[in-house]
């Protein structure tokens, strides 16, 4: 018997083409969405002896180069300070970032934070330099975050979490010079942003952390996470923009104020050379194939989105003795 399309026979339902599509992938998004914790998806991460290796930084090279460097000691987060705010992005928004950051320096930061009460408020830094940094939490994918005991707490850990967090081993804050010319003091309040937490679906464009592993400082790795040695810590690279306008603290988007040198370090036309602040998360190699970076949502935790913010609450003395370290070619570390 030949049936007609457009009828069906008696004692069953027989629903639409599109409407059966649309359910399958709704079906398919929500198993996603809630998927359980686990292993991240092979391709995402890379064993670091097969990453490439690179060519070191420039050295300085111009007759006014500053090829100085200046190292602070402000602890690795033994405090515990972490909220899901971002006081530079979404002022006075808490829960603003979606993710959970980890904090040295300022003891205060969060998301109704001003300039007053950061320059007011007690920090982890041994020479009392009250500079906020701040970065994604890393997250262990096959340990279940402990549920948040209070309401206060639920606020700081948004409810999309893969895993419990992976306290940093070592945290490293350093600035250097500029390999063609002197560098200016920063101004106070400055904010600088490095990475792009949405660099998995934007284009990537402004996706600059480096994922490595120690002892292979040569090799690097900024859309795959490192697989590590066991005698190697994972470590997370943040170098921020160097080169300032002379006008503001601050502009619209964060970016225009401050941008990037060149590959071989000449600041752009128009900006003077900054100290170029790197900071440099290290871990106890975590179980391979089991961590992820904290982001948003939708950025499904790629490696890509790493960032990190940075306000600059150090008094004029505390600046000018970084910038006289750079500048006189001295390697100063400064212990309190």
């Amino acid at each position: 018997m030949h049936r007609n399309r457009n009828h069906h026979p008696s004692g069953g339902v027989a629903l639409p083409v599109g409407v059966l599509l649309c359910l399958v992938l709704g079906l398919s998004l929500l198993a996603l969405r809630f998927r359980p914790g686990g292993p991240e998806p092979a391709s995402e991460f890379v064993d670091i002896t097969a990453v490439a290796a690179t060519a070191p930084a420039p050295s300085a090279v111009g007759p006014d180069a500053s090829g100085g460097s200046y190292a602070q000691d402000c602890g690795r987060n033994q405090e515990g300070h972490r909220n899901a705010d971002n006081v530079v992005v979404s002022p006075g928004t808490v829960g603003g970032a979606h993710h959970v950051h980890d904090y040295v320096g300022n003891l205060s930061t969060d998301a109704d934070s001003t300039d007053d009460s950061l320059a007011a408020a007690p920090t982890t830094c041994t020479d009392g330099d009250r500079s906020t940094y701040y970065w994604p939490v890393l997250r262990r994918t096959d340990r279940v975050a402990p549920a948040p005991s209070t309401a206060v707490a639920a606020s700081g850990d948004p409810h999309d979490v893969p895993g419990e967090i992976l306290a940093p081993e070592r945290v490293s804050i350093e600035y250097l010079g500029n390999p063609w010319s002197k560098v200016v003091p920063m101004p106070r309040f400055l904010r600088l942003l490095e990475g792009d937490p949405a660099a998995a679906t934007d284009g990537g464009a402004e996706a600059g952390a480096r994922w490595g592993c120690t002892g292979f400082a040569d090799r690097t790795t900024t859309d795959r996470y490192p697989l590590c040695p066991a005698d190697s810590m994972l470590t997370r690279t943040l170098d921020f923009p160097s080169c300032w306008d002379g006008r503001g603290t601050d502009s619209p988007g964060h970016r225009a104020h401050v941008r990037f040198p060149s590959a071989g370090g000449l600041c752009p036309h128009g900006t003077f050379a900054i100290p170029h602040l790197r900071v440099t998360v290290g871990y106890r190699p975590p179980p391979p194939r089991a961590f992820a970076l904290d982001a948003f949502p939708e950025q499904r935790h790629s490696p890509l989105t790493d960032h990190a913010v940075y306000i600059g609450l150090m008094t004029n003395r505390q600046m000018a003795s970084v910038v006289a370290c750079l500048n006189e070619n001295r390697n100063c570390r400064e212990s309190g």
